[in-house]
Protein backbone atom coordinates (compact mmCIF):
# COMPACT_ATOMS: atom_id res chain seq x y z
CA UNK A 1 0.00 0.00 0.00
CA UNK A 2 1.56 3.36 -0.99
CA UNK A 3 2.52 5.67 1.84
CA UNK A 4 0.51 8.82 2.39
CA UNK A 5 2.21 11.91 1.05
CA UNK A 6 3.49 14.46 3.55
CA UNK A 7 1.41 17.65 3.35
CA UNK A 8 3.27 20.39 1.46
CA UNK A 9 4.92 23.01 3.60
CA UNK A 10 3.87 26.66 3.71
CA UNK A 11 6.13 28.12 0.99
CA UNK A 12 5.38 31.77 0.35
CA UNK A 13 8.80 32.04 -1.29
CA UNK A 14 7.62 29.83 -4.15
CA UNK A 15 4.66 32.04 -4.96
CA UNK A 16 5.28 35.76 -4.62
CA UNK A 17 6.37 38.11 -7.39
CA UNK A 18 8.46 41.28 -7.11
CA UNK A 19 7.05 44.54 -8.36
CA UNK A 20 8.58 45.77 -11.61
CA UNK A 21 9.05 49.14 -9.93
CA UNK A 22 11.62 47.68 -7.51
CA UNK A 23 15.12 47.25 -8.92
CA UNK A 24 16.77 44.06 -7.66
CA UNK A 25 19.06 41.29 -8.84
CA UNK A 26 17.97 37.68 -9.13
CA UNK A 27 20.16 34.84 -7.84
CA UNK A 28 22.01 34.42 -11.14
CA UNK A 29 22.72 38.13 -11.50
CA UNK A 30 24.01 38.31 -7.93
CA UNK A 31 26.29 35.38 -8.64
CA UNK A 32 27.60 37.04 -11.82
CA UNK A 33 28.27 40.35 -10.10
CA UNK A 34 30.01 38.64 -7.18
CA UNK A 35 32.21 36.72 -9.62
CA UNK A 36 33.03 39.94 -11.49
CA UNK A 37 34.24 41.56 -8.27
CA UNK A 38 36.26 38.44 -7.39
CA UNK A 39 37.98 38.42 -10.80
CA UNK A 40 38.72 42.16 -10.53
CA UNK A 41 40.26 41.68 -7.07
CA UNK A 42 42.44 38.77 -8.16
CA UNK A 43 43.74 40.63 -11.25
CA UNK A 44 45.54 43.30 -9.19
CA UNK A 45 49.34 43.19 -9.41
CA UNK A 46 50.88 46.20 -7.65
CA UNK A 47 50.81 46.07 -3.82
CA UNK A 48 48.87 49.34 -3.57
CA UNK A 49 46.33 48.07 -6.10
CA UNK A 50 45.96 44.75 -4.29
CA UNK A 51 45.29 46.56 -1.03
CA UNK A 52 42.76 48.96 -2.56
CA UNK A 53 40.86 46.22 -4.37
CA UNK A 54 40.74 44.02 -1.26
CA UNK A 55 39.11 46.86 0.68
CA UNK A 56 36.57 47.54 -2.07
CA UNK A 57 35.91 43.83 -2.67
CA UNK A 58 35.24 43.14 1.00
CA UNK A 59 33.07 46.25 1.24
CA UNK A 60 30.99 44.94 -1.68
CA UNK A 61 30.61 41.56 0.01
CA UNK A 62 29.58 43.20 3.28
CA UNK A 63 26.92 45.21 1.46
CA UNK A 64 25.78 42.13 -0.41
CA UNK A 65 25.46 39.89 2.66
CA UNK A 66 24.20 42.41 5.22
CA UNK A 67 21.72 44.38 3.12
CA UNK A 68 22.98 47.47 4.94
CA UNK A 69 22.80 51.02 3.66
CA UNK A 70 25.96 52.29 1.97
CA UNK A 71 26.48 55.01 4.57
CA UNK A 72 26.25 52.47 7.40
CA UNK A 73 28.95 50.26 5.94
CA UNK A 74 31.29 53.12 5.04
CA UNK A 75 31.05 54.38 8.63
CA UNK A 76 31.86 51.06 10.32
CA UNK A 77 34.64 50.86 12.90
CA UNK A 78 36.02 47.42 12.06
CA UNK A 79 37.65 47.16 15.50
CA UNK A 80 34.32 47.06 17.34
CA UNK A 81 31.55 46.32 14.86
CA UNK A 82 32.28 42.64 14.23
CA UNK A 83 31.86 39.61 16.46
CA UNK A 84 33.87 37.12 14.43
CA UNK A 85 33.22 34.22 16.79
CA UNK A 86 29.46 34.55 16.29
CA UNK A 87 29.75 35.84 12.69
CA UNK A 88 27.67 38.98 13.15
CA UNK A 89 28.12 42.70 12.51
CA UNK A 90 26.57 45.45 14.61
CA UNK A 91 25.09 48.32 12.61
CA UNK A 92 23.37 51.53 13.56
CA UNK A 93 23.89 53.86 16.51
CA UNK A 94 22.62 54.28 20.07
CA UNK A 95 19.31 52.54 20.74
CA UNK A 96 19.05 51.66 17.05
CA UNK A 97 22.00 49.24 16.99
CA UNK A 98 21.02 45.96 15.36
CA UNK A 99 22.81 42.64 14.95
CA UNK A 100 23.12 41.23 11.42
CA UNK A 101 24.27 37.62 10.85
CA UNK A 102 26.94 37.09 8.18
CA UNK A 103 28.09 33.95 6.31
CA UNK A 104 30.83 31.99 8.06
CA UNK A 105 33.15 31.94 5.04
CA UNK A 106 32.90 35.71 4.57
CA UNK A 107 33.69 36.32 8.26
CA UNK A 108 36.70 34.02 8.04
CA UNK A 109 38.02 35.88 4.98
CA UNK A 110 37.40 39.28 6.56
CA UNK A 111 39.05 38.31 9.85
CA UNK A 112 42.11 36.97 8.02
CA UNK A 113 42.45 40.20 6.04
CA UNK A 114 41.98 42.48 9.04
CA UNK A 115 44.66 40.60 10.98
CA UNK A 116 47.12 40.61 8.06
CA UNK A 117 49.69 43.29 7.08
CA UNK A 118 47.23 44.41 4.40
CA UNK A 119 45.15 46.16 7.07
CA UNK A 120 48.15 47.77 8.76
CA UNK A 121 47.38 51.42 9.48
CA UNK A 122 43.73 50.98 8.45
CA UNK A 123 42.20 49.44 11.58
CA UNK A 124 39.09 51.30 12.58
CA UNK A 125 38.68 52.79 9.10
CA UNK A 126 39.11 49.81 6.79
CA UNK A 127 35.68 50.43 5.23
CA UNK A 128 35.96 54.24 5.16
CA UNK A 129 35.92 54.56 1.37
CA UNK A 130 34.67 57.28 -0.95
CA UNK A 131 31.02 56.55 -1.78
CA UNK A 132 31.22 57.94 -5.31
CA UNK A 133 34.31 55.89 -6.16
CA UNK A 134 32.67 52.72 -4.81
CA UNK A 135 29.59 53.32 -6.95
CA UNK A 136 31.78 53.75 -10.05
CA UNK A 137 33.48 50.43 -9.32
CA UNK A 138 30.04 48.80 -8.98
CA UNK A 139 28.95 50.26 -12.33
CA UNK A 140 32.11 48.94 -14.00
CA UNK A 141 31.77 45.43 -12.57
CA UNK A 142 28.09 45.40 -13.49
CA UNK A 143 28.89 46.39 -17.06
CA UNK A 144 31.31 43.45 -17.28
CA UNK A 145 28.46 41.03 -16.61
CA UNK A 146 25.84 42.85 -18.71
CA UNK A 147 24.05 44.78 -15.95
CA UNK A 148 22.85 48.36 -16.56
CA UNK A 149 23.87 51.11 -14.11
CA UNK A 150 20.48 51.11 -12.40
CA UNK A 151 21.02 47.46 -11.39
CA UNK A 152 24.66 47.69 -10.28
CA UNK A 153 24.66 49.88 -7.20
CA UNK A 154 24.51 49.51 -3.38
CA UNK A 155 20.80 50.36 -3.20
CA UNK A 156 19.98 47.44 -5.49
CA UNK A 157 22.14 45.14 -3.36
CA UNK A 158 19.98 46.10 -0.38
CA UNK A 159 16.77 45.40 -2.31
CA UNK A 160 18.19 42.10 -3.52
CA UNK A 161 19.01 41.02 0.02
CA UNK A 162 15.41 41.64 1.05
CA UNK A 163 14.17 39.47 -1.84
CA UNK A 164 16.66 36.73 -0.91
CA UNK A 165 15.42 36.70 2.67
CA UNK A 166 11.78 36.65 1.61
CA UNK A 167 12.50 33.76 -0.76
CA UNK A 168 14.14 31.92 2.13
CA UNK A 169 10.98 32.31 4.20
CA UNK A 170 12.30 34.94 6.66
CA UNK A 171 9.32 36.78 8.25
CA UNK A 172 8.87 40.44 7.38
CA UNK A 173 9.25 41.47 11.01
CA UNK A 174 12.67 39.79 11.13
CA UNK A 175 13.73 41.45 7.88
CA UNK A 176 12.71 44.80 9.35
CA UNK A 177 14.84 44.11 12.41
CA UNK A 178 17.90 42.95 10.47
CA UNK A 179 17.86 45.57 7.72
CA UNK A 180 16.66 48.44 9.88
CA UNK A 181 13.64 49.41 7.80
CA UNK A 182 11.48 52.07 9.40
CA UNK A 183 8.35 50.34 8.12
CA UNK A 184 7.27 47.19 6.32
CA UNK A 185 5.90 49.10 3.34
CA UNK A 186 9.17 48.60 1.47
CA UNK A 187 9.04 44.82 1.83
CA UNK A 188 5.36 44.73 0.96
CA UNK A 189 6.20 46.37 -2.38
CA UNK A 190 8.63 43.52 -3.03
CA UNK A 191 6.29 40.70 -2.04
CA UNK A 192 3.13 40.57 -4.13
CA UNK A 193 0.57 37.74 -4.35
CA UNK A 194 -2.25 36.99 -6.76
CA UNK A 195 -5.67 35.91 -5.46
CA UNK A 196 -4.85 32.28 -6.30
CA UNK A 197 -1.52 32.61 -4.47
CA UNK A 198 -3.32 33.77 -1.33
CA UNK A 199 -5.74 30.83 -1.43
CA UNK A 200 -2.92 28.33 -1.95
CA UNK A 201 -0.82 29.79 0.89
CA UNK A 202 -3.71 29.63 3.36
CA UNK A 203 -4.52 26.03 2.40
CA UNK A 204 -0.87 25.02 2.76
CA UNK A 205 -0.72 26.76 6.14
CA UNK A 206 -3.84 24.91 7.31
CA UNK A 207 -2.27 21.58 6.38
CA UNK A 208 0.94 22.48 8.21
CA UNK A 209 -0.96 23.63 11.30
CA UNK A 210 -2.77 20.30 11.42
CA UNK A 211 0.58 18.51 11.22
CA UNK A 212 2.13 20.67 13.94
CA UNK A 213 -0.84 20.28 16.24
CA UNK A 214 -0.15 16.54 16.41
CA UNK A 215 3.58 16.92 17.09
CA UNK A 216 4.76 15.29 20.31
CA UNK A 217 7.95 15.34 22.34
CA UNK A 218 9.09 18.54 20.66
CA UNK A 219 9.75 21.73 22.62
CA UNK A 220 10.68 25.13 21.17
CA UNK A 221 12.28 27.69 23.45
CA UNK A 222 15.51 29.40 24.50
CA UNK A 223 18.66 28.37 26.31
CA UNK A 224 18.54 29.48 29.95
CA UNK A 225 21.83 28.06 31.30
CA UNK A 226 25.02 26.34 30.16
CA UNK A 227 27.55 24.31 32.12
CA UNK A 228 30.46 22.83 30.21
CA UNK A 229 33.81 21.12 30.68
CA UNK A 230 36.36 20.04 28.09
CA UNK A 231 34.24 17.11 26.88
CA UNK A 232 30.55 17.51 27.74
CA UNK A 233 28.03 20.29 28.26
CA UNK A 234 24.74 20.50 30.13
CA UNK A 235 22.19 22.73 28.43
CA UNK A 236 19.07 23.98 30.20
CA UNK A 237 16.23 25.45 28.18
CA UNK A 238 12.73 26.76 28.76
CA UNK A 239 9.98 26.29 26.22
CA UNK A 240 7.72 29.10 25.12
CA UNK A 241 5.11 27.88 27.62
CA UNK A 242 7.58 27.57 30.52
CA UNK A 243 8.48 23.86 30.40
CA UNK A 244 12.07 23.32 31.59
CA UNK A 245 14.18 20.75 29.70
CA UNK A 246 17.74 19.67 30.51
CA UNK A 247 20.05 18.06 27.96
CA UNK A 248 23.61 16.74 27.97
CA UNK A 249 25.53 17.04 24.70
CA UNK A 250 29.19 17.12 23.70
CA UNK A 251 31.12 20.35 24.12
CA UNK A 252 31.91 20.19 20.39
CA UNK A 253 28.18 20.15 19.58
CA UNK A 254 27.65 23.13 21.87
CA UNK A 255 30.32 25.09 20.03
CA UNK A 256 29.10 23.99 16.59
CA UNK A 257 25.57 25.21 17.39
CA UNK A 258 27.03 28.37 18.98
CA UNK A 259 24.84 27.94 22.01
CA UNK A 260 24.68 30.67 24.60
CA UNK A 261 22.05 31.90 27.01
CA UNK A 262 19.15 33.20 24.94
CA UNK A 263 19.82 31.10 21.83
CA UNK A 264 16.55 29.87 20.24
CA UNK A 265 16.50 26.08 20.33
CA UNK A 266 14.37 22.99 19.69
CA UNK A 267 14.50 19.94 21.97
CA UNK A 268 13.12 16.58 20.84
CA UNK A 269 12.96 13.23 22.59
CA UNK A 270 12.17 9.98 20.80
CA UNK A 271 9.19 8.17 22.29
CA UNK A 272 11.10 4.91 23.07
CA UNK A 273 13.43 6.96 25.33
CA UNK A 274 10.55 8.37 27.40
CA UNK A 275 9.25 6.54 30.47
CA UNK A 276 6.01 6.89 32.42
CA UNK A 277 5.31 6.59 36.15
CA UNK A 278 2.28 7.36 38.24
CA UNK A 279 2.31 10.76 39.89
CA UNK A 280 4.44 10.70 43.06
CA UNK A 281 6.08 7.35 42.28
CA UNK A 282 9.85 7.10 42.77
CA UNK A 283 12.08 6.94 39.68
CA UNK A 284 14.76 4.29 39.45
CA UNK A 285 17.92 5.86 38.05
CA UNK A 286 18.74 9.32 36.77
CA UNK A 287 15.74 11.41 35.72
CA UNK A 288 16.57 15.11 35.42
CA UNK A 289 13.51 15.67 33.28
CA UNK A 290 10.16 14.90 34.98
CA UNK A 291 7.05 16.36 33.35
CA UNK A 292 3.67 16.06 35.14
CA UNK A 293 0.87 15.22 32.71
CA UNK A 294 -2.60 13.75 32.36
CA UNK A 295 -3.07 10.54 30.37
CA UNK A 296 -5.01 11.09 27.15
CA UNK A 297 -4.99 7.58 25.76
CA UNK A 298 -3.23 4.23 25.92
CA UNK A 299 -2.82 2.15 22.77
CA UNK A 300 -1.90 -1.30 24.00
CA UNK A 301 -0.66 -4.46 22.30
CA UNK A 302 0.91 -7.68 23.59
CA UNK A 303 4.41 -6.35 22.80
CA UNK A 304 4.42 -2.57 23.05
CA UNK A 305 2.15 0.22 24.23
CA UNK A 306 1.91 3.88 23.27
CA UNK A 307 0.98 6.19 26.14
CA UNK A 308 0.03 9.75 25.24
CA UNK A 309 -0.36 12.51 27.79
CA UNK A 310 -0.93 16.24 27.92
CA UNK A 311 1.15 18.66 29.97
CA UNK A 312 -0.48 21.54 31.84
CA UNK A 313 0.42 23.91 28.99
CA UNK A 314 -1.37 21.68 26.46
CA UNK A 315 1.75 20.11 24.94
CA UNK A 316 1.33 16.45 24.04
CA UNK A 317 4.00 13.95 25.04
CA UNK A 318 4.30 10.32 24.07
CA UNK A 319 6.10 7.28 25.44
CA UNK A 320 6.57 3.78 24.02
CA UNK A 321 6.82 1.18 26.78
CA UNK A 322 6.55 -2.60 26.88
CA UNK A 323 3.06 -4.01 26.79
CA UNK A 324 3.62 -5.72 30.15
CA UNK A 325 4.69 -2.42 31.79
CA UNK A 326 1.54 -0.73 30.53
CA UNK A 327 -0.62 -3.55 31.86
CA UNK A 328 1.13 -3.40 35.22
CA UNK A 329 0.42 0.34 35.52
CA UNK A 330 -3.15 -0.07 34.28
CA UNK A 331 -3.33 3.57 33.22
CA UNK A 332 -6.62 5.13 32.17
CA UNK A 333 -7.42 8.43 30.46
CA UNK A 334 -7.43 11.18 33.08
CA UNK A 335 -4.82 9.55 35.34
CA UNK A 336 -2.09 11.84 36.69
CA UNK A 337 1.38 10.64 35.67
CA UNK A 338 4.91 11.86 35.05
CA UNK A 339 6.74 11.44 31.78
CA UNK A 340 10.45 11.27 32.48
CA UNK A 341 13.61 10.93 30.41
CA UNK A 342 17.35 11.30 30.85
CA UNK A 343 19.27 14.38 29.82
CA UNK A 344 21.30 12.24 27.43
CA UNK A 345 18.09 11.32 25.59
CA UNK A 346 17.38 14.90 24.50
CA UNK A 347 18.36 15.97 20.98
CA UNK A 348 18.96 19.71 20.49
CA UNK A 349 18.86 21.80 17.34
CA UNK A 350 19.59 25.50 17.37
CA UNK A 351 17.43 27.87 15.32
CA UNK A 352 19.67 30.27 13.39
Amino acid sequence: MPKAKTPPRHCQRELFNVSNAVNHLDAQQLHQLTNAFAAWRSSARRPDSVRARERIGLTFLLLRHSGARLGEVLGIDDRTAFDMQRCVVHLGQGDGIREVPLPDDFCAELEQTLESPMACGLRGQFFHLDAGYLRRICYARGKECGLPRDLANPRVLRNSRVVEMLRAGVPLAVIKSVLGHSSLDFASDLQQFTRKDVTAIVRLAQAEMRTRSSARNSFIGHVTALLADAVMAEVSMESRSGVAIHAVITADSMRTMRLEVGTPIVATIKAPLVNVIRDGQAVSGSARNRLPAMVLRVLDSPVIAEITGRLKDGTEVCALVSGQSARDMDLQPGDEVEFWFKSLSVVLNSIR
